[in-house]
């Protein structure tokens, strides 16, 4: 399976001439959804969900099929493609890739704001994407996507749920909001853990791909 970084919080899928997404929203490249069979989406910020796209996505593709929560599916109403909804402990194939679903809230963010819901998802046993959550998945992860930068986290944080979780490898999303300064403390922070937990935690650059076992 080939995973590859696009910006911000998306990242790409492929496998056996497959290809699934996840979270492509609206300061991630659109190139991300070329082919796309399969989208999931964690939650409803536009940064993770883009509707105008997703309708675009599934002109070119009407069988496309978009998994998310409840809050996300009610917005993709005019969106032409299968819109299934899913729940924490939920599984399910979709474009050949077996899914599960863990986790039901994002972090909390603005102290008014009420919490929306936010669905993490374990893809193949092998890559968990919490959305912008830290989900303690309850399972081994090979391979985490953990969320390095937002307004909601602060990289302690962060730290804290790579050593609890303990992948095997760990890539940053939801850096998108960085320039080059904020980007060299999130790659020496990474660097520092991964010396620690002597495992491979950094940053993939936009449009770069890693083969997974």
């Amino acid at each position: 399976m080939r995973l590859t970084k696009f910006e911000h919080a998306c990242v790409r899928l492929e496998k056996d001439g497959s290809v699934l997404v996840i979270d492509p929203g609206g300061f991630s490249d659109e190139a991300a959804l070329d082919g796309v069979r399969a989208v999931l989406i964690t939650h409803e910020h536009f940064d993770h969900a883009d509707a105008d796209r997703l309708r675009r996505a599934a002109g070119a593709n009407p069988s496309l099929e978009i998994w998310t929560c409840e809050a996300v599916a009610a917005k993709l109403t005019d969106v032409p493609a299968k819109v299934q909804v899913v729940r924490q402990g939920d599984a399910f194939d979709t474009a050949g890739f077996g899914v599960k679903v863990i986790g039901e809230w994002h972090a909390p963010t603005y102290p008014d704001l009420p919490i929306v819901q936010n669905v993490g998802f374990l893809v193949e046993e092998e890559v968990f994407y919490p959305g912008d959550a830290f989900t303690p998945p309850g399972v081994e992860v090979p391979t985490l996507l953990v969320p390095t930068n937002a307004p909601w986290l602060k990289l302690p944080e962060t730290i804290a749920y790579l050593r609890e979780v303990r992948p095997g490898r760990a890539f940053s999303t939801h850096d998108g909001l960085l320039n080059e300064i904020g980007l060299g403390l999130v790659d020496g922070w990474l660097e520092k853990e991964a010396e620690t937990q002597k495992a491979e935690f950094r940053r993939l650059t936009p449009g770069e791909s890693v083969d997974l076992s």
